[in-house]
């Protein structure tokens, strides 16, 4: 299947496939192996180094705009290391969230009306910023802020989440490839909408891949989509949303919300405009949500769909 030449900034992987040339041959991210002495494995080390020596401040992403508030701190700490702080951050008020759904539904009609090749332009170019300039940073966060080894976060935080986002790409070109039968007399078309409302996005905290999966499958079919990652991996969740945010997503589209689980899911699930909940977690935590959305059922836009 031949799809449209896309996302041609040069940009340099460490495994050397580009998105470019993935979308002509699909193929898994080259998983590397930092052998000793190696150029990767420098590379990662001098990450730990910094990241392990210094103290990230995440914010809250709201509209394009990064927040730093004062109240509601938290700290991400080391699982091994309980003294060594990694990240501080702040939880998203109720107040937070309902600016957040606002931002997206102000940006929704315009993202929506993009076509899939502009959308899927930014997250092929986000893979490959992943795959390379954001690669060790990413490694680094998740092996402190995770308790992961090498191997296991160049799967999870490098390569996963890089097939993640080409993949979904190279299939939702493939999706929408299809066209319906007409004939002579009637012309069927075909096309993909986003829904009509907010997608949350809520994300687990071991698998950095799937925190970032969560909540870019949805836009890039023309949703606006509320990040909530994980207390206890808020900085690798947030390593992967600046690679979005240099990638090009814009404004309102993707807000980055550390939150508290409750003040979330009570905010979302009471808001008129929810449309979906894409969440990977435990099953009392879905419960409880699938729970909330029944009760509220009366007083939403649509029928929010529910994945997890």
């Amino acid at each position: 299947m031949r799809f449209p030449l896309i996302c041609r900034r040069f940009v340099s992987t460490y495994g050397g496939l580009t998105s470019e040339q993935f979308m002509k041959n699909p193929l898994n991210e080259p998983v590397l192996k930092y052998l000793k002495g190696s150029e990767e494995r420098k590379a990662l080390e001098a990450e730990l180094d910094i990241l392990s020596q210094n103290v990230v401040q995440v914010p809250l992403v709201i509209g394009g705009n990064k927040l730093f508030r004062k109240e509601n701190s938290r700290k991400q700490i080391m699982p091994f290391n309980h003294s060594n702080t990694i990240a501080n951050f702040n939880y998203a008020t109720a107040e937070d969230i309902e600016e957040a759904i606002k931002c997206g539904m102000g940006a929704r009609e315009a993202w929506e009306r993009k076509s899939l090749k502009e959308r899927a332009d930014i997250f092929l170019h986000a893979a490959d910023l992943c795959a390379g300039k954001y690669r060790m940073r990413l490694n680094a966060a998740t092996m402190l802020g995770q308790a992961k080894n090498i191997q296991q976060a160049e799967i999870d935080s490098a390569c996963e989440l890089v097939d993640f986002l080409r993949f979904n790409a190279y299939f939702a070109f493939e999706v929408a490839s299809y066209q319906p039968i007409s004939t002579k007399i009637y012309s069927d078309s075909l096309i993909y909408r986003g829904l009509e409302g907010f997608v949350a996005a809520i994300a687990p905290f071991n698998f950095t891949a799937i925190g970032g999966n969560l909540a870019t499958a949805p836009a890039l079919m023309g949703n606006v989509v509320l990040w909530k990652p994980s207390d206890t991996a808020v900085l690798s969740n947030f390593i992967a949303f600046e690679a979005l945010l240099e990638a090009g997503i814009p404004p309102g589209v993707i807000s980055f919300l550390p939150s508290d689980g409750p003040t979330f899911g009570n905010t979302i699930c009471s808001n008129r405009h929810l449309a979906g909940i894409n969440f990977t977690g435990s099953m009392p935590t879905f419960l409880y949500l699938y729970n909330s959305v029944a009760k509220n059922m009366g007083k939403y836009v649509t029928f929010p769909r529910l994945v997890g």
